[in-house]
């Protein structure tokens, strides 16, 4: 199927890109990422297909309610064991469910907002999110893990992949 294929190409780079930072510098801040980590974009991205995994089995799906485990965050082995852990439950569920996608924008109230939404499009948006977090990994990798071998896809949206192909295609 061509979202669990997506997802577990993005999460494979992720993995393979993760694997090439040294310990010390997976949890180092980035001046470029205003003082954020790659380990802190990463538990981030990460966090978002746990709420996703837990709404597959509750029905609800509320993003607001991460862990923010710092573990994730600060431990790289930790990491990677949950990029191993969400590839493993997406390349499981392979049908779509109804869902109740639960938000909140007022800041000063708990009251969420409930709107209909499926598991096929929460894994779209995830996988929308985690490209836009490679994106901003990649800039604080370049600078505080220049070492690491970054594929020039990594962060990158196919249809900007697709424009690119055109565009070398036509020049």
């Amino acid at each position: 199927m061509q979202l669990s294929n997506a997802c577990g190409h993005i999460l494979r780079q992720l993995n393979d890109v993760i694997r090439q930072v040294d310990d010390r510098d997976f949890a180092r801040p980035s001046v470029a990422l205003s003082h954020s980590s790659i380990g802190q974009h990463l538990r981030h991205t990460l966090e978002f297909f746990f709420c996703l995994e837990s709404g597959v089995a509750t029905g609800i799906v509320n993003y607001d309610k991460r862990a923010h485990d710092v573990l994730i965050e600060n431990d790289k082995a930790f990491a990677l064991n949950a990029l191993q852990r969400i590839h493993e439950f997406i390349q499981h569920q392979k049908t779509d469910k109804a869902l109740l996608l639960e938000v909140g924008y007022d800041r000063h109230s708990e009251q969420t907002v409930s709107i209909r939404t499926n598991y096929f499009r929460e894994l779209t948006y995830n996988i929308e999110h985690a490209v836009h977090h490679m994106a901003i990994m990649k800039i604080g990798i370049r600078e505080v893990a220049p070492y690491v071998t970054v594929p020039h896809d990594f962060g990158v949206a196919v249809s900007t992949l697709r424009h690119q192909a055109t565009e070398s295609l036509n020049g």
